[in-house]
Protein backbone atom coordinates (compact mmCIF):
# COMPACT_ATOMS: atom_id res chain seq x y z
CA UNK A 1 0.00 0.00 0.00
CA UNK A 2 2.42 2.15 0.84
CA UNK A 3 4.72 1.48 -2.43
CA UNK A 4 1.45 1.66 -4.44
CA UNK A 5 0.97 5.26 -3.21
CA UNK A 6 5.12 6.37 -3.45
CA UNK A 7 4.43 5.29 -7.58
CA UNK A 8 1.60 7.61 -7.74
CA UNK A 9 3.39 10.64 -6.47
CA UNK A 10 6.71 9.85 -8.44
CA UNK A 11 4.53 9.74 -11.64
CA UNK A 12 2.40 12.99 -11.04
CA UNK A 13 5.95 14.87 -10.16
CA UNK A 14 7.21 13.80 -13.46
CA UNK A 15 4.39 14.76 -15.43
CA UNK A 16 4.49 18.13 -14.21
CA UNK A 17 7.85 18.16 -14.84
CA UNK A 18 7.90 17.59 -18.55
CA UNK A 19 4.30 20.08 -18.85
CA UNK A 20 6.30 22.59 -17.16
CA UNK A 21 9.86 23.10 -18.90
CA UNK A 22 10.09 24.53 -21.96
CA UNK A 23 10.92 23.16 -25.07
CA UNK A 24 13.35 23.55 -28.39
CA UNK A 25 11.49 24.14 -31.32
CA UNK A 26 13.32 25.14 -34.74
CA UNK A 27 10.75 26.71 -37.31
CA UNK A 28 11.22 27.28 -40.87
CA UNK A 29 8.65 29.17 -42.56
CA UNK A 30 8.64 28.56 -46.62
CA UNK A 31 6.84 30.67 -48.78
CA UNK A 32 6.97 31.50 -52.60
CA UNK A 33 6.38 35.21 -52.13
CA UNK A 34 2.43 35.12 -52.76
CA UNK A 35 2.10 32.51 -49.86
CA UNK A 36 2.85 30.60 -46.98
CA UNK A 37 3.87 27.11 -48.72
CA UNK A 38 4.79 25.35 -45.38
CA UNK A 39 5.59 25.56 -42.02
CA UNK A 40 8.33 22.86 -41.16
CA UNK A 41 9.21 22.46 -37.17
CA UNK A 42 11.47 19.92 -35.60
CA UNK A 43 11.24 19.15 -31.89
CA UNK A 44 11.57 16.36 -29.78
CA UNK A 45 8.45 17.02 -28.28
CA UNK A 46 5.33 16.49 -29.61
CA UNK A 47 3.95 19.76 -31.54
CA UNK A 48 0.39 21.09 -30.70
CA UNK A 49 -1.84 21.19 -34.46
CA UNK A 50 -3.05 24.72 -32.65
CA UNK A 51 0.37 26.07 -32.50
CA UNK A 52 0.72 24.94 -36.02
CA UNK A 53 -2.61 27.02 -37.16
CA UNK A 54 -1.43 29.77 -35.09
CA UNK A 55 1.54 29.98 -36.84
CA UNK A 56 0.70 29.53 -40.20
CA UNK A 57 -1.78 32.16 -39.87
CA UNK A 58 0.34 34.86 -38.69
CA UNK A 59 2.74 33.81 -41.57
CA UNK A 60 -0.02 34.69 -43.93
CA UNK A 61 -0.45 38.15 -42.32
CA UNK A 62 3.10 39.15 -41.72
CA UNK A 63 3.91 38.20 -45.03
CA UNK A 64 1.42 40.71 -46.92
CA UNK A 65 1.90 43.29 -44.34
CA UNK A 66 4.03 46.11 -45.36
CA UNK A 67 4.86 47.13 -42.18
CA UNK A 68 6.31 43.76 -41.15
CA UNK A 69 10.19 43.10 -41.56
CA UNK A 70 12.41 39.94 -40.92
CA UNK A 71 12.85 40.95 -37.14
CA UNK A 72 9.57 41.80 -36.94
CA UNK A 73 8.13 38.39 -38.14
CA UNK A 74 10.46 35.94 -36.36
CA UNK A 75 9.28 37.74 -33.04
CA UNK A 76 5.66 36.90 -33.53
CA UNK A 77 6.60 33.66 -34.51
CA UNK A 78 8.56 32.86 -31.14
CA UNK A 79 5.53 34.89 -29.42
CA UNK A 80 3.09 32.30 -30.62
CA UNK A 81 5.75 29.48 -29.49
CA UNK A 82 6.09 30.82 -26.07
CA UNK A 83 2.06 30.99 -25.42
CA UNK A 84 2.72 27.11 -25.78
CA UNK A 85 5.64 26.95 -23.54
CA UNK A 86 8.28 26.64 -26.40
CA UNK A 87 11.76 28.27 -27.09
CA UNK A 88 11.66 28.69 -31.04
CA UNK A 89 14.59 29.50 -33.65
CA UNK A 90 12.65 30.72 -37.15
CA UNK A 91 14.02 30.89 -40.23
CA UNK A 92 12.29 32.46 -43.54
CA UNK A 93 12.69 30.63 -46.70
CA UNK A 94 11.90 32.45 -49.96
CA UNK A 95 12.67 32.53 -53.50
CA UNK A 96 15.15 34.99 -52.52
CA UNK A 97 17.01 33.06 -50.12
CA UNK A 98 17.09 32.74 -46.31
CA UNK A 99 15.58 35.10 -44.23
CA UNK A 100 14.78 37.48 -47.46
CA UNK A 101 11.31 38.58 -46.98
CA UNK A 102 8.92 38.90 -49.89
CA UNK A 103 6.03 40.72 -50.25
CA UNK A 104 3.14 40.04 -52.97
CA UNK A 105 1.22 43.54 -54.36
CA UNK A 106 -0.72 44.21 -57.28
CA UNK A 107 -0.50 47.51 -59.27
CA UNK A 108 -3.36 50.01 -59.75
CA UNK A 109 -3.15 52.35 -62.29
CA UNK A 110 -1.09 53.54 -65.77
CA UNK A 111 1.61 55.30 -63.62
CA UNK A 112 4.78 52.51 -64.69
CA UNK A 113 3.00 52.19 -67.95
CA UNK A 114 5.25 50.04 -70.37
CA UNK A 115 6.92 48.18 -67.82
CA UNK A 116 4.08 47.45 -65.40
CA UNK A 117 0.41 47.22 -66.19
CA UNK A 118 -2.46 48.18 -64.06
CA UNK A 119 -3.45 45.22 -62.09
CA UNK A 120 -0.35 43.24 -62.51
CA UNK A 121 0.87 41.04 -59.80
CA UNK A 122 4.30 41.88 -58.49
CA UNK A 123 6.63 40.36 -55.97
CA UNK A 124 9.29 42.64 -54.18
CA UNK A 125 11.84 41.97 -51.93
CA UNK A 126 11.98 43.78 -48.24
CA UNK A 127 15.74 45.37 -48.21
CA UNK A 128 17.62 48.47 -47.52
CA UNK A 129 19.65 47.61 -50.23
CA UNK A 130 18.72 50.67 -53.19
CA UNK A 131 20.17 51.32 -56.61
CA UNK A 132 19.28 53.70 -58.78
CA UNK A 133 16.98 52.35 -61.74
CA UNK A 134 15.10 49.56 -59.79
CA UNK A 135 11.62 49.65 -59.27
CA UNK A 136 10.79 50.09 -55.89
CA UNK A 137 7.15 49.94 -53.73
CA UNK A 138 7.03 52.82 -51.44
CA UNK A 139 4.90 54.63 -48.41
CA UNK A 140 3.41 57.99 -49.81
CA UNK A 141 1.94 60.11 -47.11
CA UNK A 142 -1.03 61.30 -49.26
CA UNK A 143 -1.45 58.32 -51.71
CA UNK A 144 -0.40 55.06 -49.82
CA UNK A 145 1.65 52.27 -51.36
CA UNK A 146 3.10 53.51 -54.47
CA UNK A 147 5.26 51.95 -57.00
CA UNK A 148 7.73 53.34 -58.98
CA UNK A 149 11.37 53.85 -60.42
CA UNK A 150 14.00 54.90 -58.31
CA UNK A 151 15.43 57.92 -59.85
CA UNK A 152 17.91 59.12 -57.35
CA UNK A 153 19.09 58.98 -54.14
CA UNK A 154 20.07 62.08 -51.79
CA UNK A 155 21.48 60.82 -48.13
CA UNK A 156 18.37 59.85 -46.72
CA UNK A 157 16.22 60.85 -49.30
CA UNK A 158 15.03 59.14 -52.83
CA UNK A 159 13.14 60.82 -55.78
CA UNK A 160 11.10 58.39 -57.46
CA UNK A 161 9.46 58.97 -60.55
CA UNK A 162 6.91 56.96 -63.07
CA UNK A 163 7.89 55.17 -66.55
CA UNK A 164 4.92 56.71 -67.94
CA UNK A 165 5.31 60.35 -69.10
CA UNK A 166 2.24 61.03 -70.89
CA UNK A 167 -0.35 63.31 -69.75
CA UNK A 168 -3.50 61.81 -68.67
CA UNK A 169 -7.02 63.22 -69.34
CA UNK A 170 -9.25 62.47 -66.40
CA UNK A 171 -12.17 64.59 -67.07
CA UNK A 172 -13.67 68.04 -67.92
CA UNK A 173 -14.78 71.21 -66.21
CA UNK A 174 -17.03 74.12 -67.53
CA UNK A 175 -16.04 77.48 -66.24
CA UNK A 176 -18.08 80.76 -66.30
CA UNK A 177 -15.63 84.04 -67.02
CA UNK A 178 -17.01 87.42 -67.87
CA UNK A 179 -20.12 85.57 -68.93
CA UNK A 180 -18.69 83.45 -71.16
CA UNK A 181 -18.32 79.72 -70.66
CA UNK A 182 -15.47 77.81 -71.65
CA UNK A 183 -14.65 73.72 -71.02
CA UNK A 184 -11.51 72.86 -69.13
CA UNK A 185 -9.78 69.44 -69.75
CA UNK A 186 -8.97 67.88 -66.06
CA UNK A 187 -5.03 66.53 -66.68
CA UNK A 188 -3.22 64.17 -64.99
CA UNK A 189 0.68 64.41 -64.56
CA UNK A 190 3.16 61.56 -63.65
CA UNK A 191 4.06 61.30 -59.86
CA UNK A 192 7.15 62.39 -59.22
CA UNK A 193 8.37 62.90 -55.78
CA UNK A 194 10.95 62.95 -53.18
CA UNK A 195 10.36 60.67 -50.32
CA UNK A 196 12.37 59.52 -47.17
CA UNK A 197 14.31 56.84 -48.07
CA UNK A 198 12.72 54.95 -44.86
CA UNK A 199 9.27 55.08 -46.20
CA UNK A 200 10.65 52.56 -49.44
CA UNK A 201 9.01 49.43 -48.22
CA UNK A 202 11.27 47.48 -51.14
CA UNK A 203 12.97 46.22 -54.40
CA UNK A 204 10.21 44.61 -57.15
CA UNK A 205 11.54 41.69 -58.34
CA UNK A 206 8.93 39.98 -60.06
CA UNK A 207 6.72 41.03 -62.81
Amino acid sequence: MILASIAVIALAVTAFYVSSNSHDVGITIKTNGTAITAVDMTSFSIIPSSMRSEIWQTSGNDLNDDKSTVDSFKSDIKAIAKKYNCTASVKIESQFGVDQLPMPASVKGTSMVPTLQDGQSIILLKTTDLKVGEIVVARHPTYGLIVKRLAAINGSQVYLRSDNRQIEVIGTKTVVENGRSEVLTIEKTPLDTWLPKENVVGVVKVY
